[in-house]
């Protein structure tokens, strides 16, 4: 069978679509929230969640679900049909394929490939590059490094600065001090240096939420991930948080904003097969674009909202035995008695495994999986992204939304 469209069919339809929906404004700001290694299942799985909570049989949506676009689109790399998150990363931030294991640079490993974050920042919009995971791995960090190895997380953090964005958010920076801790000076020294305040946590970020630039993490000197929402302990930095604090950096400037927040522990509790910390992973991520709605309810003409994934993680199912499975099992892990029974949960397989059992729920790989991953979007030009498409047509859309030259 023919492929019905090739690159220049789509870009037809984008001058089409955008061009016949001219009565829409420019998306002036736009949140581009990328859920690490989040199916359909995963989402089904937390509103199916919430709908047991109240005793019933079905699903309770979601805030994101319920956007009334939805689309879907394929994530194979350039070198697989399953792609790892540095080739994901790169197509959804510069709409081109490379392969696994490389960040922005393409398959000829020599080509640079910009995100569209730079375009956008050149167009004259503020920009702001967040995730739970620490700040230079590998999806945030396809919207500002280059590296052929996207294991080179200090020669990757060493770009922040040079990017020159407005806000930067995460658990922290990995390898502050390089792999083997043998650099001579800190990747937090060369993002102050590089003009860029240190926000310590949200109230320290209160304190400077002033300044022009802004480096969030969640604690001094930090390489680590934001705390999962499964047992947090009170006074961590969330996702909620991050997007508000973007906001406030971002609104300053009358042209507008784009800003990327990845939800990047769906994946990580999912790669352990942790039926509690993917709902709670994904309920978390639902929270934090339930900032961005309200901000979208409050220039709903001008905004422009898109949910997606970079793949799936997992293979989870819904079902392993007969035609029920039963979730509230969850609430042990989630009412244990202390934050350290909930940590001696995640960290035991034996008791990860127990509970999807008990759930009836099945996983096929602690790996990714290859097939597509959803897509939501809300407000100016957001029938752009529905329907069938390719991960690296999403961030074409989003430049045609704007009105910037991809």
């Amino acid at each position: 069978m023919k492929k019905i469209f090739n690159g220049m069919a789509v870009a037809a339809l984008l001058c089409m679509a955008v061009s016949c929906g001219r009565q829409e404004k420019d998306a002036k700001y736009v949140f581009y929230f990328i859920g690490d290694g989040m199916g359909f299942t995963h989402v089904a799985a937390a509103e199916a969640y919430l709908a047991q909570e109240r005793g019933v049989i079905g699903m309770d949506p979601l805030c994101f679900t319920q956007f009334p676009v939805l689309g879907e689109a394929t994530s194979f790399s350039a070198s697989n049909i399953i792609t790892d998150s540095s080739a994901a990363g790169t197509a959804l931030s510069t709409g081109e394929k490379t392969k696994n294991g490389m960040l922005c640079i393409a398959p000829d490993s020599t080509t640079v490939l910009n995100s569209i974050a730079y375009k956008i920042h050149d167009a004259g919009y503020s920009v702001g590059v967040t995730s739970t995971t620490p700040v230079n791995h590998a999806t945030p960090a396809s919207f500002f490094g280059h590296n052929i190895k996207r294991g080179n997380y200090y020669a990757i953090g060493q770009e922040i600065p040079q990017a020159g964005f407005e806000f930067f958010a995460g658990g922290g920076l990995l390898h502050p001090m390089g792999k083997d801790s043998c650099e001579t000076k800190s990747l937090y020294d060369i993002v102050a240096e590089g003009g860029y305040t240190i926000a310590n946590g949200y109230a320290d970020f209160q304190a400077k939420k002033d300044a022009d630039k802004i480096l969030l993490v969640q604690s001094e000197g930090s390489d680590q991930i934001c705390p999962y929402a499964l047992g947090r302990p009170e006074g961590a930095l969330t996702l909620s948080q991050i997007v508000t604090a973007a906001i406030t950096v971002l609104e300053r400037n009358p042209k507008g904003f784009f800003l990327m927040a990845e939800g990047g522990l769906i994946d990580w509790t999912a790669h352990s097969q942790d039926l509690a910390g993917t709902i709670f992973e994904t309920l978390d991520f639902d929270e934090a674009i339930a900032v961005a709605y309200a901000f979208y309810q409050r220039h709903p003409k001008e905004t422009l909202i898109v949910v997606t994934a970079d793949h799936e993680t997992g293979g989870i199912a819904l079902g392993r035995k007969g035609y029920n499975y039963d979730l509230t099992v969850i609430d042990k892990i989630k009412n244990a008695s202390a934050t350290t029974d909930v940590e001696q949960y995640m960290n035991d397989q034996v008791s990860i495994d127990s509970v999807n059992e008990e759930a009836r729920i099945g996983w096929t790989t602690t790996s990714h999986s290859g097939g597509p991953v959803p897509v939501w979007a809300i407000g100016t030009h957001a029938q752009l992204f529905a329907g069938r498409q390719d991960n690296t047509d999403i961030p074409k859309k989003i430049c045609a939304a704007m009105g910037v030259k991809f």
